[in-house]
C-alpha cells in the first residue's frame, strides 16, 4: 500500500480526519479564489487604461513633441460634464497628409467635420435631454464607439470631427493613435498592491489554519508509525498525500468559484464606472501558478507540523513540552519597520521596494506574535488563579505557536483597518481648493486673442437660447514688489475686473467694500508706491500710480486669502493681460444650457467650475471609502474564519484532554471560557501593537503622496475593539465543539 492509498484509507475510516480534510478544502477554496481576484487587480487597472489610452493627450506626446509640425492628425482631449457626470471629449481633425490611419479597437470610423462618434451611454443621454442642454456640443451623431474603446461600459465619450482650421491652438500634431502599452494609475496601482498584500497574508493564514487542523492528532498517529518502524520519508509522504488531497480539491474548487467572485467585482464602481468581466482575466500561467503554489503551501505547512515526529518520535508520542521561544523574535518588527521607513523616505520611492517593506512588516507579525502570546500566557498564569484563566494561560505559554494561530488573522485585520483609517481622514483633509470663482461660475481659459472671440460667441449663443446671463472675459496681471530676478521679488496675481463683477463672480467677501471710483481691492494692506504691474512674471512691469486707492475686504475662505482685484481703469498704459478667463454665472435651471454655449464657443478648451472640482474630489474619496470598506469586510471575514477554524482545530487536537476534564466533572462553560480567553488575551495585546504599526505604515504611505501632517481621528481605536470582538466571535465555536466532545463516549479516545 503506497502513501496515497494509506491516506485514502485514513480518510475513509477516520471521521475526524475526514472532517478536517473537508474544512481544509473549504479554506483552500476561499483563499484560492480570493488570491486569484487580488492577483488580477493590477492587471485590471492596466486593462482599463489600455482601452482608454487613445483618450489621453499625453499618450501622443512622445510621437508629437512639436505641436505645429506637419502631421496627418490634429487632436485635443478635454473633460466636459453633464450634471456631475464626466464626459471625455476628443476633438480631432485629419490634415490630409496621410490617406490611411490605423484606428484603435472600438472606434468604427473618424468623424468628418461637424460629425461626432459617441459612446452608447452618451448617445442615450443626448437623446434623453433637450438639444440645447447637451446635443449642440457635439454636432451630428453618425456612429457609436465599441466597448473596446471605453475605460468602462458606461463611460461618456465623444469623438468630435473638425477641419484643421477650426481646431484649437492647443491641438497636438500626431502621426497616428498611440500604440504603446498603457500604465495604470499610480494611486490605483498603489492601492491594488496594498490590497493584495494586506489581504493575501490573511488568506494564507486561513490556509495554514485549515492545514493545521487536527495537527496534534496527526502528530501522534505519525509518531506511532515512526516508532513502529516507518522511515521519515515514508511518514512525510503519508502526510503530504493527506494534505495534498484536500488542498488540491480545494484549489480546483477555488478556481471554479473565482469567476463568480470576479463577476461580483465588476459591479464595484471605481473612477466613475464599473468594469468589464475580461478586465479580471489572469494569464493562464498565473492561474496555474496560484493553483500549484497554494496546495504546495498547504503541504509544506502540514509537513512542517510533523518535524518533531521526524526528529524525536518518542517525545511527540508522549506530548513532550515544547522549547521556549527566543527573544530575538522581538527584533522582527523593528527591522522590517526600518526597511519600510527607508523605502518610503527615498526621493524617488520605488513601489516594489515599498511593497516589499510592507510585506516584511505584515510577515513579521507571524514571528513576534507567538512570543507575545507566550509572554501573555506566562503573565496570566502568575497573576490569575481561576480555573479558566489558568487553563488559558498554560495553553498560551506551553504552545504559543498554535495559540497565536487563532489570533493571526485578527492581528492582520486590525493592522489593515488602522492603516486605512489613518489614510482616509488625511485624504479627506486634502479636499477643497479649486479656482477663486464661485461654485456656480463656469470658466474657460484663453489667451488675449481668443478671450473676446470666445466671450462674443458665447454671448451670441446665450442670446439665442434665451439666457440673460452674459460671458465676461477677465484678465490677470501680477502686482510685483522688490527687485526683479532676486529673492526680494514678490509677485501677487490680480484679477482685472470691476468690483461689481468681482462681487458676482468671485468667492470673496468683497460686496460691501465696493466704491464708486476705480480701486484695488485686497484682504491685506497694499502700498501702491511699492508696486509695479506686469502681465508676465518674468517682465519688469510698470509702476502703479502711488495715489491709487486701495480698499480692504473682510476675511473669507482661507484658500482665497491672497485674492486681489484691480479695476481695468487702473492698469497702467502699455500693460496688456495675456491670460484670461471667460466667465459665466449659472443657475440650477440654466447650468447645462450655459455650458453648451461656452463649450461651443471654446472648442478644445476645458470648461470647468469649482463645483465640479469639488464633486470630482468627493467621487475619488467615495472610491477610497468603498474599497476600504470592502477590504476591511474581507479582512474581517478571513480573520473570523481563521479564528473559528483554529479554535475548532484546537478542540479536536485536545479532544482527549477535554474529554478527561469533562469526565472528571469540569463544566463545559469553564472550558469554553478558557478557550475564549485563549483567543481574547493575545488578541487584546497583539491588536494594540498591530494598530500602532498600522498607523505608522499609514503615515509612511501618506508621506509618499502628501507632505502635510497626517490627520488622526478617534476612530483609530475602532479596529482594535472590533478585532477583539472578531476573535471572541471566532472562538464562540468552542462551545458547540465541546458539547460534541461531551456527548461522545470517552472510551473512543
Amino acid at each position: 500500500m503506497n502513501s496515497f492509498q494509506l491516506a485514502m484509507r485514513v480518510l475513509r475510516v477516520d471521521r475526524r480526519t475526514r472532517t478536517s480534510a473537508i474544512l481544509t478544502a473549504v479554506g483552500v477554496a476561499v483563499a484560492t479564489s480570493l488570491v486569484l481576484l487580488l492577483a488580477s487587480l493590477p492587471g485590471a487597472t492596466q486593462a482599463r487604461s489600455q482601452r482608454a489610452i487613445w483618450q489621453d493627450t499625453y499618450s501622443y506626446s512622445s510621437e508629437s513633441d512639436q505641436p505645429q509640425r506637419a502631421a496627418p492628425l490634429l487632436m485635443a482631449a478635454t473633460k466636459d460634464y453633464s450634471g456631475d457626470r464626466e464626459i471625455v471629449r476628443v476633438d480631432i481633425a485629419r490634415t490630409g497628409t496621410a490617406p490611411m490611419l490605423g484606428l484603435p479597437p472600438g472606434i468604427p470610423r473618424l468623424p468628418a467635420p461637424g460629425e461626432a462618434v459617441v459612446s452608447p451611454a452618451l448617445g442615450k443621454l443626448i437623446q434623453s435631454a433637450p438639444q440645447a442642454q447637451l446635443g449642440d456640443r457635439f454636432g451630428t451623431l453618425v456612429d457609436s464607439l465599441g466597448p473596446d474603446s471605453l475605460m468602462y461600459p458606461e463611460q461618456l465619450v465623444a469623438v468630435v470631427g473638425h477641419t484643421p482650421e477650426s481646431m484649437p491652438k492647443t491641438a497636438m500634431a500626431a502621426d497616428g493613435f498611440p500604440g504603446k502599452q498603457a500604465e495604470p494609475d499610480p494611486l490605483l496601482e498603489l492601492l491594488a498592491w496594498v490590497g493584495v498584500i494586506v489581504l493575501l497574508v490573511p488568506s494564507l493564514v486561513l490556509v495554514a489554519s485549515s492545514a493545521r487542523l487536527t495537527a496534534a492528532r496527526r502528530e501522534v498517529r505519525m509518531a506511532a508509525l515512526r516508532l513502529a518502524g516507518a522511515t521519515p520519508g515514508q511518514v512525510t509522504k503519508i502526510v503530504a498525500a493527506e494534505t495534498a488531497l484536500s488542498a488540491t480539491v480545494g484549489a480546483l474548487l477555488g478556481i471554479l468559484v473565482a469567476p463568480a467572485l470576479q463577476g461580483l467585482s465588476t459591479f464595484v464602481p471605481w473612477d466613475g464606472g464599473t468594469w468589464l468581466a475580461s478586465d479580471f482575466d489572469l494569464p493562464l500561467g498565473s492561474t496555474i501558478a496560484v493553483a500549484i503554489a497554494i496546495p504546495l503551501l498547504v503541504v509544506f505547512a502540514g509537513v512542517l507540523g510533523i518535524r518533531r515526529v521526524l526528529k524525536t518520535p518518542l517525545f511527540a508520542a508522549s506530548a513532550h513540552a515544547r522549547k521556549p521561544l527566543h527573544w530575538w523574535r522581538l527584533l522582527a518588527v523593528p527591522v522590517a519597520g526600518a526597511f519600510f521607513l527607508f523605502a518610503v523616505t527615498q526621493d524617488n520611492a520605488s513601489l516594489p521596494m515599498v511593497m516589499l517593506g510592507l510585506f516584511l512588516l505584515v510577515g513579521s507579525a507571524a514571528i513576534i506574535g507567538p512570543w507575545v502570546t507566550s509572554a501573555v500566557g506566562g503573565t496570566f498564569v502568575r497573576i490569575w488563579r481561576e480555573p479558566a484563566s489558568l487553563l488559558a494561560g498554560r495553553r498560551l505559554r506551553d504552545d504559543p505557536k498554535s495559540a497565536y494561530r487563532a489570533t493571526a488573522g485578527v492581528v492582520l485585520a486590525v493592522f489593515t483597518g488602522s492603516m486605512a483609517l489613518t489614510l482616509l481622514p488625511s485624504f479627506e483633509s486634502m479636499a477643497g481648493g479649486g479656482r477663486t470663482f464661485k461654485d456656480n461660475v463656469l470658466y474657460a481659459e484663453a489667451d488675449a486673442t481668443q478671450a473676446q472671440q470666445i466671450a462674443g460667441r458665447a454671448n451670441a449663443s446665450l442670446t439665442r437660447y434665451g439666457i440673460t446671463e452674459k460671458a465676461v472675459s477677465v484678465g490677470q496681471v501680477y502686482l510685483a514688489t522688490g527687485e526683479m530676478g532676486t529673492r526680494s521679488e514678490n509677485l501677487n496675481r490680480a484679477f482685472v475686473m470691476t468690483c461689481e463683477d468681482a462681487t458676482k463672480l468671485l468667492r470673496v467677501n468683497i460686496g460691501g467694500s465696493c466704491e464708486q471710483e476705480p480701486a484695488i481691492y485686497s484682504r491685506a494692506g497694499i502700498n501702491p508706491a511699492e508696486y509695479r504691474v506686469t502681465a508676465e512674471y518674468d517682465k519688469a512691469g510698470t509702476p502703479l500710480n502711488p495715489k491709487t486707492p486701495v480698499h480692504l475686504f473682510p476675511m473669507g475662505d482661507e484658500d482665497t486669502a491672497g485674492t486681489i482685484v484691480i479695476d481695468p481703469a487702473l492698469v497702467p498704459a502699455g500693460v496688456t493681460p495675456e491670460r484670461f478667463d471667460v466667465l459665466v454665472p449659472t443657475t440650477p435651471e440654466n447650468g447645462e444650457v450655459v455650458r453648451t454655449a461656452l463649450v461651443g464657443a471654446a472648442p478644445g478648451q476645458e470648461v470647468g467650475s469649482r463645483g465640479l472640482h469639488l464633486i470630482g474630489q468627493q467621487q475619488e474619496l467615495g472610491d477610497l471609502r468603498r474599497v476600504t470598506v470592502i477590504g476591511l469586510i474581507a479582512a474581517g471575514v478571513l480573520a473570523g474564519c481563521s479564528a473559528a477554524v483554529a479554535t475548532a482545530g484546537s478542540v479536536m487536537d485536545r479532544r482527549r484532554t477535554f474529554g478527561a476534564l469533562i469526565a472528571a466533572g469540569t463544566p463545559v462553560r469553564v472550558l469554553a471560557r478558557a478557550l475564549r480567553m485563549e483567543a481574547a488575551l493575545p488578541a487584546m495585546v497583539a491588536t494594540i501593537g498591530a494598530g500602532v504599526v498600522g498607523i505608522g505604515v499609514g503615515m509612511g504611505l501618506y508621506s509618499m503622496v502628501e507632505k502635510d501632517t497626517v490627520v488622526l481621528s478617534p476612530w483609530l481605536l475602532a479596529p482594535v475593539v472590533l478585532g477583539i470582538g472578531v476573535a471572541l466571535l471566532g472562538a464562540s465555536v468552542s462551545t458547540p465543539a465541546l458539547k460534541r466532545v461531551q456527548s461522545e463516549p470517552l472510551a473512543d479516545e
